[in-house]
């Protein structure tokens, strides 16, 4: 990723999905006007998904993800498809190929395109905006127009016919993208509703030994720039620095901390100004804020021998005094008690069976998606596991969640 780039985290995922050899990969190519996926007639070329970030008119910084065959056979198939289902759980906006093979079409066969229409409706269930595309029309004698008429008696939906190789369809199926956009998609923001034009800011940020030599983290980065778009009056400093700051400018109207350092940063913040941290922006810019701060008041009446998870987005070597390892957990002991047991996920490593569990504590998540981080909340919920967040959790640790303000609670 070049400097310039918007981070694929910020980006609207658009997951293709069908059978091995339905076209995936070249309509991928054709919508990015590049050759980015390996194409070739042999069923299953793709096997991990492919990430293929652009710009769409009128959208803006979109990512595509071109996946393995949903009908992948064998050992290695099966692992292929997970992956195709774990795709699925980043998809902002689907699309679900059709293709009727131009060999069976001769012979006059049927297929009753079975995984496509429950793919389809398991997207739905999902509550992701589903594209059906007919593909490769360029290839069957009626240019997929019966196969569109099932399609749109079967679903309700019109299936959007496209030829790769001709380019019939792609731009079509470009507006097709911005009629699916999720209803909140332009709305969301990282700042929301806690301030607004002309407010005064003051960003606190830790450069610990966590903190990248030379750089800011991605939230402090992401943060930074979209108040400066929404004309904040911004303000740094370092939490060492913070007495000086706040005693040469003026009273600011929110503070933005580390989660680290809010014990600090409330000691000295100014009556009349509101306190959040970057982890408790992004818990409601990425999930369910609601969900996270309730979670985050019942994990005080957790008993002693509690079972929690502490899931981080990054797979960064722990370095010492690590939040997620270190200071998160000797908090909650010093709070719960020494008998907790804790584990600690990375990454994509998240269990689907969370029933051993009495708490998830997330990180801010600054590395996935929304639709990613929302598929786990809703795993949480289906299995009664409350859910909080690293910034949530620790300021319920110390005793001042209620001091801290949280987009859309409070």
């Amino acid at each position: 990723m070049r400097l310039n780039d918007t981070p694929r985290a910020m980006r609207l995922h658009i997951g293709l999905f069908g059978r091995r050899n339905s076209g995936k990969s070249s309509l991928v190519n054709a919508l990015t006007g590049q050759r980015v996926a390996t194409v070739s007639p042999v069923p299953g070329t793709t096997t991990d998904p492919v990430y293929k970030s652009m710009e769409i008119h009128g959208i803006g910084p979109v990512v595509f993800i071109d996946t393995a065959g949903f009908d992948d056979v064998g050992s290695l198939g099966g692992l292929r498809v997970k992956r195709t289902e774990d795709a699925a759980k980043e998809t902002d906006i689907a699309m679900v190929l059709f293709h009727q093979d131009a060999a069976v079409q001769e012979y006059g066969k049927e297929d009753d395109f079975s995984e496509e229409f429950d793919w389809l409706q398991r997207l739905q269930a999902q509550k992701i905006p589903v594209i059906p595309v007919v593909s490769r029309v360029d290839e069957v004698k009626d240019g997929g127009r019966a196969l569109q008429k099932r399609i749109l008696q079967a679903t309700g939906e019109p299936a959007v016919l496209v030829s790769s190789r001709s380019g019939e369809g792609v731009e079509a199926l470009r507006t097709e993208i911005a009629r699916h956009l999720p209803e909140d998609y332009q709305a969301r923001s990282i700042t929301g509703e806690v301030c607004t034009a002309g407010s005064r800011v003051l960003l606190v940020m830790p450069q610990d030994i966590q903190a990248p030599k030379g750089r800011l983290i991605l939230p402090q980065v992401q943060t930074l720039r979209e108040l400066l778009d929404r004309k904040c009056l911004v303000s740094c400093c370092t939490t060492d620095c913070l007495p000086s700051m706040l005693a040469a400018m003026k009273q600011p109207d929110l503070v933005i901390t580390d989660s680290q350092a809010f014990r600090q940063v409330h000691e000295l913040l100014p009556e009349g100004s509101q306190l959040t941290s970057f982890s408790v922006l992004f818990a409601a810019y990425k999930g369910d804020a609601a969900f996270f701060a309730a979670s985050a008041r019942r994990m005080l009446d957790l008993p002693a021998d509690a079972h929690i998870l502490i899931a981080e987005a990054c797979t960064h070597k722990p370095l010492h005094e690590d939040i997620g390892r270190v200071k998160l957990p000797r908090l909650l002991r010093r709070r719960l008690g020494e008998s907790l047991t804790i584990d600690v996920t990375s990454g994509r490593d998240f269990p689907q069976d969370l029933s051993p569990y009495d708490l998830v504590i997330h990180c801010g998540a600054c590395m996935f998606n929304r639709a990613y981080v929302m598929s786990r909340v809703a795993a949480c919920r289906r299995q009664q596991v409350p859910m909080t967040n690293y910034g949530m959790a620790i300021a319920a640790l110390l005793g001042i969640l209620e001091d801290v303000r949280i987009p859309g609670v409070h």
